[in-house]
């Protein structure tokens, strides 16, 4: 009898660490399904971390800085502190951003703290492109905009989504193309604020468009909710900015949670320290 308990004793632990390896191999395959960053696409990476806008990827497409922006204590590191006036970044031409190819995936996202949501004028992230096709992240009128047209090859006349912010609080905003094509589809847009999904809209692929991109204004022309922004040295930042990314693959969910650390020039992980300052800071 008590040879058969013994037997029966481990059967079970063999069954439940039997059980704990599926379940161990089914999360690891869901982690890896649900990822869907490919460094190969990284078009450029600007953490702000030395005080300038150089780029950390393999391309080296530095920014060119506008004013006078400030290396300022970020929420990961450092950030450049823009004065809403007369500070910004100008982004070289580059055939992973804005010329010669034509994108069926596109992620953009950027740590960013408006010093004041409710300006009058726009306060541009990021743009890239012109009235014809492009993309845009900006802040108005108490809410950050993620917006993406391209009007000529099969006329998406664009979608702009929205979420609400707050002054001096830190924000994760995010843009994604999604396996598009060239016609307008459902879904293919999507915002992502703070890691998780927000919205999604109609969408379809980007083809090449060569306005002058910029980080913290409008470099050289760009679309918004309510009017077409053109112009150059336009609708300046009024806060902080800090790591910059653009890349030619759509991100999910893991890619979202796990991008303060994926940016990170040093190989440490920063997802923990910078989602509990900013809950420390909003609660």
């Amino acid at each position: 009898m008590i040879k058969n308990r013994i037997i029966l004793k481990h059967s079970r632990i063999t069954i439940i660490l039997s059980c704990i390896s599926l379940l161990l191999l089914s999360f690891m395959f869901n982690t890896s399904a649900n990822a869907q960053k490919d460094e190969a696409t990284v078009a450029g990476i600007w953490t702000f971390d030395d005080g300038t806008a150089n780029d950390s990827s393999k391309h080296s497409l530095n920014g060119i800085l506008v004013g006078k922006p400030k290396s300022v204590t970020g929420i990961s590191k450092k950030a450049l502190e823009f004065n809403g006036e007369s500070d910004g970044i100008k982004i070289p031409d580059s055939p992973r951003i804005n010329i010669t190819n034509i994108f069926t995936n596109r992620t953009i996202g950027a740590l960013f703290k408006c010093n004041d949501v409710n300006k009058k004028s726009k306060q541009v992230i990021f743009e890239e492109g012109g009235r014809t096709r492009g993309l845009v992240l900006y802040v108005h009128d108490g809410k950050v905009y993620i917006g993406g047209w391209n009007r000529a090859e099969y006329n998406w006349q664009g979608e702009w989504l929205s979420a609400d912010i707050k002054s001096n609080n830190w924000y994760h905003v995010g843009l994604v193309i999604r396996d598009a094509t060239g016609k307008v589809e459902k879904d293919k847009f999507e915002m992502w604020l703070d890691g998780k999904l927000h919205d999604k809209a109609d969408g379809g692929q980007l083809h090449p468009h060569g306005d002058d991109t910029g980080i913290g204004f409008v470099n050289q022309n760009t679309v918004y909710h309510d009017d077409a922004g053109g112009g150059t040295n336009i609708d300046w930042f009024d806060g902080s900015i800090d790591e910059v990314i653009v890349y030619g693959s759509a991100f999910n969910n893991n890619d979202f949670a796990n991008l303060a650390g994926a940016l990170s020039v040093e190989p440490e992980d920063k997802f923990t320290t910078m989602w509990s300052r900013i809950k420390k800071q909003r609660f």
